[in-house]
C-alpha cells in the first residue's frame, strides 16, 4: 500500500515538473518592443505562458474529436509558440567616419546697386565707400561673397571669405577677386567662451564695422566710424571673450532678423597692422584694440546692447610729391575712442555710435599733412514690421563726421552731414530689396580740390542670399 502511494506521488510529482517546464514567463522591451525570457533593464512582464506542441496543435486543430465543436476563429488564451530564445545583447555600431565636407558649410550673398544723382550740382561728385555713386553709372555689383566656415577639430574653427565684385581704385574694369577673411580661431576650453582669432579678420571697433552688410539696413557704413578701419579689417591676433549663454544671444540677433553685429565677444582685445586689410605694412609698429559691450535682455524679451572701443597705433598715409608728411619714420599719432548703444527693433529700435580721436590730415592749404583731431558719429531709429508680405525695416539716420579720411590719398579733410530715409524689404529670408533716398552734404575726398557738395542721392539694392 505504502509503495503504491508512493507510485502514485511520483508520477504526480513528475508531471507536474513537466507542466512547470513547459511554462515560461515572458517580458518586452517598452522601448523596442523585443521579447525576452528573462528580466532586465526597461523590460515589463507580460505574464505567464504555456509553449505547445504546434504540430499537435495544428493536427487537433484540423481534425477535432467526433462531438466536440471546433476552436473558434480567434483563441484568447494567451499561448507562447515554441520555445522564446533571448536575442544576443545589441552591440553598439562603430560610428561612420565623418566626411570632410560634414565638417564644413558653404553660404554666401550678392548685391545689385542702381545709384541716381537728382542734382547737377553733384556732377563730379564721388563717393569713397561706393564707387558707384557718379556720373554715368548705371547697375552695379556691390559685392558678391562666397563663404567657408567650419570646425577643423574640437578647438580650431577656420573662416575663409574671398569677394568676387571688387573695383580697385582708378580701375576702368571691375569684378576682381579679392580676399576678405582668412582666419582661424583657437577655442581653449570646449564651450569656446575663451578663443584667440589669427589671420585677416574684422577689426573689434565700432558695432556698425563688425555688423555684416548682408545684414546692415544702409547700404554703407557710417563715415565716422569707419574710417578708422577701411575694409573693416587687416591682419592681426585677437582675443576674444564671452559666456556661453551671452553667444548664444549674439547668434540668435543675427539668426532672428533684428539686425545683429555677431559675435565677437563681450571682451575684445587684440594688435593688427594697421595699414588695412590687403595692403603691406609701412611701418614698424602695431595697432592695439579693445573693446567692450553687452546686450541685456529684459523680462519682456527687449534687448539693449552698449559698449566701449578704443584703438591706438601710428598709420603711414600715401600722398602727392608736393604734400609734405610731418610724420617719424612710424608715421602719425592715429588713435580713438568710441562708443555705441543699440535698442534692437522689437519692433522699434534706435542704433547710435560716436568716436572721438586723432589722426593724419591734409592742413587746409593741402601743402602737408599733420596730427589733427576727428569727432563724429550717427544716429539710426528703425522699425520691424512684419506682414504677410513679409517684413519690412523703414529707416531714418543721420551721420556726421568732422575729420580726416586717412585712406585716400593725402589724408583729406571731411565734413559730412548726411541724412538718409528709407525701407528694407524682406519678401522672404533668401531675396531683399532696398531703397534710400540720401540728403548729401559731404565733401568729395576721392579728388582734388576736395569740393564740398550738397544734393540728392537715389539708390536701390537688390540683395539675394544662399
Amino acid at each position: 500500500m505504502r509503495f503504491s502511494l508512493l507510485l502514485v506521488a511520483s508520477i504526480i510529482l513528475a508531471v507536474g515538473t513537466a507542466a512547470q517546464a513547459n511554462m515560461l514567463e515572458l517580458y518586452v522591451d517598452t522601448t523596442t518592443k523585443q521579447v525576452y525570457t528573462e528580466p532586465g533593464p526597461n523590460r515589463a512582464r507580460l505574464g505567464t505562458f504555456q509553449q505547445v506542441d504546434e504540430s499537435a496543435a495544428a493536427v487537433a486543430t484540423s481534425s477535432p474529436p467526433t462531438g466536440q465543436a471546433a476552436p473558434s476563429a480567434v483563441d484568447k488564451r494567451p499561448l507562447a509558440s515554441a520555445a522564446v530564445v533571448e536575442p544576443p545583447k545589441a552591440v553598439a555600431a562603430a560610428p561612420a567616419a565623418t566626411k570632410w565636407y560634414d565638417k564644413y558649410t558653404i553660404r554666401g550673398y550678392t548685391q545689385l546697386r542702381f545709384n541716381h544723382l537728382l542734382d547737377d550740382e553733384l556732377d563730379g561728385f564721388a563717393h569713397p565707400a561706393d564707387r558707384s555713386v557718379g556720373e554715368d553709372q548705371s547697375l552695379f555689383i556691390r559685392r558678391m561673397r562666397l563663404i567657408l566656415s567650419g570646425d577643423i577639430n574640437d578647438h580650431l574653427s577656420l573662416y575663409l571669405q574671398p569677394d568676387f565684385a571688387v573695383t580697385p581704385s582708378g580701375s576702368t574694369s571691375t569684378h576682381f577677386v579679392q580676399l576678405r577673411d582668412a582666419y582661424v580661431d583657437y577655442a581653449f576650453d570646449k564651450r569656446k567662451e575663451w578663443r584667440v582669432r589669427v589671420g585677416q579678420s574684422k577689426i573689434p571697433y565700432s558695432f556698425e564695422n563688425l555688423q555684416s552688410s548682408q545684414n546692415r539696413i544702409p547700404l554703407d557704413r557710417n563715415d565716422a566710424t569707419n574710417s578708422c578701419c577701411r575694409d573693416e579689417r587687416d591682419l592681426g591676433a585677437f582675443f576674444y571673450w564671452a559666456p556661453a549663454h551671452i553667444r548664444q544671444r549674439f547668434k540668435e540677433l543675427v539668426a532672428s532678423g533684428l539686425k545683429g553685429s555677431g559675435d565677437y565677444g563681450v571682451v575684445a582685445l587684440g594688435v593688427y597692422n594697421g595699414q588695412g586689410a590687403n595692403r603691406f605694412e609701412r611701418n614698424d609698429s602695431f595697432h592695439v584694440v579693445g573693446r567692450l559691450t553687452w546686450p541685456w535682455k529684459f523680462a519682456n524679451g527687449q534687448i539693449i546692447e552698449a559698449g566701449v572701443q578704443a584703438v591706438n597705433g601710428r598709420f603711414m598715409p600715401t600722398a602727392d610729391a608736393r604734400v609734405a608728411l610731418r610724420a617719424t619714420a612710424n608715421g602719425f599719432q592715429d588713435q580713438r575712442v568710441g562708443l555705441h548703444a543699440v535698442l534692437y527693433p522689437q519692433p522699434f529700435g534706435v542704433q547710435a555710435e560716436w568716436n572721438w580721436g586723432k589722426g593724419p590730415e591734409l592742413s587746409a592749404d593741402q601743402r602737408r599733412i599733420d596730427v589733427d583731431d576727428l569727432q563724429g558719429g550717427y544716429v539710426q531709429a528703425m522699425y520691424k514690421l512684419d506682414t504677410e508680405r513679409g517684413t519690412f525695416f523703414p529707416l531714418l539716420r543721420w551721420q556726421y563726421f568732422d575729420g580726416a579720411m586717412k585712406f585716400e590719398r593725402n589724408a583729406p579733410s571731411t565734413h559730412i552731414d548726411d541724412i538718409e530715409l528709407g525701407v528694407e524689404w524682406q519678401p522672404m529670408p533668401a531675396l531683399e530689396l532696398t531703397a534710400l533716398y540720401t540728403l548729401l552734404d559731404r565733401t568729395n575726398v576721392i579728388d582734388q580740390p576736395y569740393t564740398q557738395f550738397e544734393g540728392d542721392l537715389l539708390r536701390l539694392q537688390l540683395q539675394w542670399n544662399y
